[in-house]
């Protein structure tokens, strides 16, 4: 069996309290989705020039926000972690030739749990966390993620957890529609993404509408996760979108499903 890849947005903390929409695709995409083995889920909050990935036997949940209501950070997500599967990252990147660097004591940020709380509300599916490197190209983003490709033949997901447009400078405080700017950049991504037209994708600060809104120079690390997911499907170059919504005018909650 031959897992997909997956593109998830993580949107805000509060998620891990809400039921909506989104909440309930996320908990019903765990239950339709082949129980994988392990899970592999780059994070758009842990952006680090060494690629880096856990070795933890277990996890402590980070709370890594702050300003929100008391009961977020009583939650905790403890899943186990799997030196199987931190073993083999590793030989994959070394066989790469791509340095790295295994971290013990980090735990899971909110950019992994939040998500798979949703998904895989028993913690009982072993999970490595992995970074991502905002500062690489997204043809180098793209190519770590496809070492890792023979994963998703052994029954790993893998994950990229960001969001497409993540910028809190310009979320507004209230429901309502959807800004057009956010949908605009959002509908120039599907067409590029359900055609596999990487170069374009690699290319999304100069050709794609209101890129500098979407994906801000400060915050690029949330748009990032998609060309490592992507990458994680090069054999099988197929793109699905699962889920499209917004949340405060333009903060994306989107999920992409790669390789079929």
């Amino acid at each position: 069996m031959t897992l997909p890849s997956l593109f998830v947005a993580h949107g805000s903390p509060m998620l891990a309290l809400e039921d909506n929409g989104y909440t309930r695709f996320l908990e019903n995409l765990g239950q339709e989705l082949p129980t994988p083995e392990a899970i592999a889920v780059f994070s758009a909050h842990w952006d680090t020039p060494d690629q880096s990935f856990s070795v933890d036997e277990s996890h402590d949940t980070m709370h890594d926000f702050y300003g929100f209501p008391e009961e977020m950070y009583e939650l905790r997500y403890p899943a186990p972690g799997s030196a199987k599967l931190s073993q083999r990252i590793g030989q994959l990147f070394e066989a790469g030739n791509l340095p790295n660097q295994p971290v013990r004591g980090r735990g899971l940020d909110h950019g992994a749990w939040v998500v798979l709380q949703k998904m895989y509300p028993d913690a009982n599916i072993p999970v490595v966390e992995l970074s991502v490197d905002s500062r690489r190209s997204p043809a180098e983003q793209y190519a770590i993620g496809a070492m890792l490709t023979e994963l998703r033949r052994q029954d790993v997901l893998i994950v990229g957890s960001g969001g497409l447009v993540h910028n809190l400078r310009l979320i507004g405080q209230s429901g309502g529609e959807a800004d057009p700017w956010a949908v605009e950049f959002d509908d120039w991504v599907t067409e590029q993404l359900e055609s596999w037209k990487i170069n374009e994708l690699f290319e999304y600060a100069k050709k794609a509408p209101h890129a500098r809104q979407a994906v801000p120079s400060y915050g690029s690390e949330h748009f990032i996760p998609l060309f490592y997911a992507m990458g994680a499907a090069d054999d099988d170059r197929q793109a699905k979108r699962l889920f499209q919504d917004y949340q405060y005018g333009n903060l994306s909650l989107n999920c992409w499903m790669f390789g079929s």
